[in-house]
């Protein structure tokens, strides 16, 4: 009875602490955030309706999601650092129980809000990103969505190429039209239209004044010129494929992300590294805060001179520790032939040794 009583009494702690920071912690982000974009803000034909509902109530799990590992350290060092400047650590530990039996009630929180911060990161941020992407991408940030219009090069299939000398966004029109298909690392195919334009449905293609030359295996050719005729084709090419949205990833649940990174391996296409980087984060995250609730608990569960002030700014130099980790880690796998999986896990390998080595020398 008295384990199970102190079980609730150290989750409670645990969970009530978390949340009620999370409160304070989202209030000051969104009085930080909208001194930072009021300019924007008055400056834009946006209404005060939109600013909330499209860009704020999605803001917020937003920026919960980023800070919850944070959230987490912070949280453990602080509740359990008072626990042992009260010596009720001292106290547990002398009445037998041990301080592996301590960590059970830890464990427990921990793994509950990383159950809900998995679900949140593969759903229901990527959802609310789509509005609030969108809304910066509009108002904001309008750099990040670029056009490719000019000299468009695109493998629609790892066998197909296209070129584009132009294409007009605005009526889904190309100027020099080119695809070349491949056969064995030969060319065997090519088309070849001044003009090329988006007819019917997503991916239905008018073409005029085409040329077509077809290579048999001996390097014969022959050629079928279309001069003042016309033809309808299908190709995987879309509209959307002259759309760059620097930030799409974010917007996209993790469905999403797995059926866009099929498409684009499909398709031959190779930097698909950003959107495997992003799918694989959120499932690290939350083991993250498992990580993080141990290490905490270790941090701070002896008593030291100096009490809790030591213990914070040892727990805020560990988030700082942590976030630039994940930086610099990410980078690698980004930029240099490293796997996008271990990029990821880097800091999470990092913190586990860091956990274990002082778990090992926690009062006992």
């Amino acid at each position: 009875m008295t384990i199970k009583i102190l079980d609730r009494y150290i989750l409670k702690k645990y969970l009530f602490t978390f949340f009620f920071m999370m409160l304070i912690f989202t209030a000051i982000a969104i009085v930080f955030d909208f001194s930072e974009k009021v300019d924007d803000f008055i400056s834009q034909p946006v209404t005060k309706m939109q600013i909330i509902k499209e860009y704020y109530i999605n803001f917020v799990p937003w920026i919960n999601s980023v800070l919850v590992p944070l959230y987490v350290l912070i949280t453990v060092v602080f509740i359990t650092s008072r626990l042992a400047s009260n010596s009720e650590i001292i106290s547990i530990l002398g009445a037998g129980i041990s301080f592996n039996r301590i960590l059970v009630p830890y464990i427990v929180g921990s793994v509950f809000l990383a159950s809900i911060h998995l679900f949140v990161l593969h759903y229901w941020v990527p959802e609310g990103n789509k509005t609030l992407k969108a809304f910066e991408n509009k108002y904001i940030f309008r750099k990040n969505i670029k056009s490719k219009s000019s000299n468009v090069h695109l493998f629609i299939s790892p066998d197909t190429k296209i070129f584009m000398g132009y294409y007009r966004k605005h009526d889904s029109t190309g100027i020099d039209f080119r695809i070349e298909k491949f056969k064995d690392d030969r060319l065997v195919y090519v088309l070849e239209s001044p003009r090329i334009k988006l007819k019917k449905g997503p991916n239905r293609w008018h073409l005029k004044d085409y040329v077509i030359r077809k290579i048999d295996p001996f390097g014969n050719e022959s050629i079928e010129v279309g001069k003042g005729k016309s033809m309808d084709t299908t190709l995987n090419l879309t509209p959307d494929d002259f759309i760059l949205v620097t930030n799409a990833k974010e917007m996209m649940t993790t469905p999403e992300l797995n059926r866009y990174i099929e498409v684009q391996k499909m398709k031959g296409i190779g930097n698909t590294r950003l959107f495997e980087i992003e799918k694989y984060r959120r499932t690290t995250e939350p083991i993250t805060i498992i990580i993080l609730t141990l290490l905490g608990v270790s941090i701070a569960g002896r008593k030291v001179r100096g009490g809790m002030g030591i213990h914070l700014a040892s727990a805020l130099f560990l988030g700082a520790l942590f976030i630039f980790l994940t930086k610099v880690s990410i980078t690698f796998a980004t930029n240099v032939a490293f796997p996008p999986l271990l990029g990821v896990w880097i800091p999470n390998i990092f913190f586990i040794l860091l956990t274990v080595v002082l778990l090992m020398r926690a009062q006992r």
